[in-house]
């Protein structure tokens, strides 16, 4: 087992990568906290996870509550040896028709809560722990519409290079993955039927070379490597799981 005894914290544990990433590092060996902001969800996750993992009823970008529940999770589990900051919110904020509201929602849950994250786990992470960060290859790919949650995205890619600078002097590493379009429920708004999922799987998955959306495991499993001791040596750095779509855009499937 590639986490045995390790500890780790997951943010949005509840659904999607977050939830993926959970499974893995039980069945891994770790002994596993997760964080969300919705009871309901919270509680299926723990169901599906078989009950083997503390659950924390938090929002992220309410710093206290964040550091009260990593407190917690520390005096139950542990030190941390895995900080997984991974929890996020999508939305479209197009120029001309957003409001202050909607932009600063974006930015707080996706950056400034991801800062405050890795603050309020420092007090209880390990020497030689693994900090990874969740970003997207909207960093890069300059989408028309997103400029909000691509800035956002941005930044935390910065902010994986910052971190693991200063944190260089505890081995502490500081690494993210960074994914490409994912089968996860961020897509809900977008495409509420089974019908409009399809249709959407079938346009961002001709985006990429081999043609086809991310499954949140696939994510999970880069987030697994970057935890391990197989990684500890690499820090400052991110796994794009994309397809290829940001790495050889001419070869996607619309191309061919």
């Amino acid at each position: 087992m590639r986490l045995k005894n390790k500890v780790a914290i997951i943010t949005g544990g509840n659904s999607g990568i977050g939830l993926a990433t959970a499974r893995i590092f039980l069945a891994e060996g770790a002994k596993v906290a997760i964080t969300g902001r919705n009871p309901k969800t919270l509680a299926a996750a723990v169901e599906q996870l078989g009950g083997d993992v503390l659950a924390l009823q938090v929002d992220v970008t309410d710093v206290a509550a964040t550091e009260k529940a990593f407190a917690e999770a520390a005096e139950k589990l542990g030190k941390f040896d895995i900080v997984f900051a991974n929890a996020g919110i999508g939305g479209a904020t197009p120029l001309g028709a957003t409001s202050l509201e909607q932009f600063e929602s974006i930015v707080s849950t996706n950056f400034t809560a991801v800062f405050f994250t890795v603050q309020a786990a420092l007090a209880h992470l390990k020497d030689g722990a693994s900090v990874i960060l969740n970003g997207s290859v909207h960093a890069v790919l300059g989408a028309p519409g997103w400029a909000a949650y691509a800035g956002t995205k941005a930044a935390v890619r910065a902010l994986t290079r910052n971190l693991a600078s200063e944190l260089a002097p505890r081995n502490i590493r500081v690494n993210q993955v960074t994914p490409g379009g994912t089968k996860t429920p961020i897509w809900s708004p977008l495409a509420p039927t089974d019908d409009a999922m399809s249709a959407l799987e079938a346009q961002l998955g001709s985006m990429s070379p081999l043609g086809r959306m991310s499954e949140a495991d696939e994510i999970a499993k880069a987030a697994l490597y970057l935890a391990s001791d197989d990684a500890a040596n690499v820090t400052a750095t991110e796994i794009t799981v994309d397809g290829g779509m940001t790495g050889s855009p001419r070869g996607a499937k619309a191309f061919r």
